[in-house]
């Protein structure tokens, strides 16, 4: 049984909004339109009513999307997002921020320890090893020999399937 207590999906959106006041925000017509639209926008309407704490990985990451958005940002910094994800729930967060954020011309930001679900939707790669860096197009930098430097050890890029996975290689 549902706690009559519990944070709803919709509550958590809604704290993009007005999270910065002390409790949850007051209803209006207005307020639950911006909800209602955002919620749509990251295809997250199905489950608004749900209990926060009963979603899935790949749920609450659309959830977490949609509070980001509300506040119409430039710039969208994601830590980890793809992090406890399975390979299928993280394709779906990867192609809805690809979309999402292409849609509304807004600039992404995404730190991760797995850059190779990301490949095909990147144009710009940072890579930081060692106290070095690369920057540059994922072609230019994602390769054998850009990385093994970085790292100062064997690293692969194999090209399979059309897309490049990047290996370590034991030594």
């Amino acid at each position: 049984m549902e706690s009559m207590n519990a944070l709803r999906a919709r509550d958590v959106v809604g704290l993009g909004l007005d999270g910065h006041r002390w409790g949850l925000g007051w209803p209006s017509k207005a307020r639950e339109k911006t909800l209602d639209r955002i919620l749509d926008e990251v295809d997250a309407l199905r489950f608004a009513k749900a209990s926060f704490d009963q979603l899935s990985g790949g749920e609450r990451q659309r959830l977490l999307l949609a509070q980001a958005l509300i506040s119409d940002p430039k710039l969208l910094l994601l830590d980890e997002p793809l992090a406890s994800l399975d390979i299928a729930h993280a394709q779906e967060v990867i192609s809805l921020v690809a979309r999402v954020c292409r849609n509304r011309g807004i600039t992404v930001l995404l730190v991760t320890h797995d850059v190779n679900p990301l490949l095909p939707h990147i144009d710009q790669v940072l890579y930081l090893a060692n106290g070095k860096s690369v920057l540059g197009r994922p072609e230019d930098v994602i390769t054998s020999d850009v990385l093994s430097r970085l790292y100062g050890s064997r690293v692969e890029v194999v090209n399979a399937l059309g897309r490049r996975f990047v290996v370590g290689a034991e030594t």
